[in-house]
């Protein structure tokens, strides 16, 4: 059986990647701060026949991601898929124009420091192997370039910078890395349109069946001329 691991799970997307990949026979591990929360989503994923436990860790911790990620190894054996969607909670979204050192680091480190610290943790096991997927969600600000969202392109560029090397240096080793960028607002199940959890769980599990395209805005060809018009159609 393999094994999902999802870093900052939560009750939105994390919840329903948990069940789209778990209904694929994927035994679901799911890592973030909230004990509370992890319990419910992790009775939640059992009520429906899915293997779920929870990993307490803070993204902004190396120690403790790195013992979370030994844990699940510990009781899963081996990870086959990691999915990566950090959010620095310490400052909001901020203009360029009151960008500052500190919420400018708090970015790169919540975003770009977190995931680098996952993949040095779960990347030489999948080496060995020469198999394994590594799952990037982040923001449209990753890849278009925001004024209001200064502190946040910083960390969220830095990232994509990131994931762009780690596609082209692992493409052929094996590993799958992908990333798609959301340009909205995520809202709550059941609503069946693009900005659905459970709808985006379906583009991830199918983009990691299909392994052709490796990163993406979405929804797919979504323009930043676009952006406003667009999530107020969601509305």
């Amino acid at each position: 059986m393999k094994t999902l691991a999802i870093m900052g799970a939560g009750k939105g997307l994390g919840l329903s990647l948990a069940k789209r990949f778990g209904q694929e026979g994927f035994q679901v591990a799911l890592v973030a701060r909230n004990a509370v929360k992890l319990q419910d989503m992790v009775n939640e994923l059992n009520a429906v026949g899915i293997e779920a436990s929870y990993f307490t860790a803070d993204i902004y911790s190396k120690e403790q991601i790195e013992q979370a990620i030994t844990k699940i190894k510990e009781k899963y054996g081996q990870i086959d898929v990691v999915e990566v969607s950090p959010v620095p909670s310490n400052y909001p979204p901020t203009s360029v124009l009151e960008l500052t050192i500190e919420n400018a680091r708090d970015a790169f480190e919540g975003f770009a420091a977190s995931s680098i610290n996952v993949v040095n943790t779960v990347l030489p096991d999948m080496l060995t192997r020469q198999e394994g997927a590594l799952l990037f969600t982040t923001g449209f600000s990753s890849i278009h370039p925001f004024t209001m969202m200064g502190n946040m392109g910083v960390g969220l560029g830095a990232l994509r910078n990131y994931i762009t090397n780690l596609h082209t240096e692992l493409l052929p080793k094996g590993i799958f890395v992908g990333h798609r960028a959301l340009a909205l607002y995520i809202s709550e199940p059941g609503t069946g349109k693009v900005n659905d959890p459970d709808v985006i769980a379906d583009m991830w599990y199918q983009a990691y069946s299909e392994k052709k395209v490796w990163e993406e805005e979405y929804p797919q060809g979504i323009t930043p001329e676009a952006l406003l018009s667009f999530n107020e159609s969601l509305n």
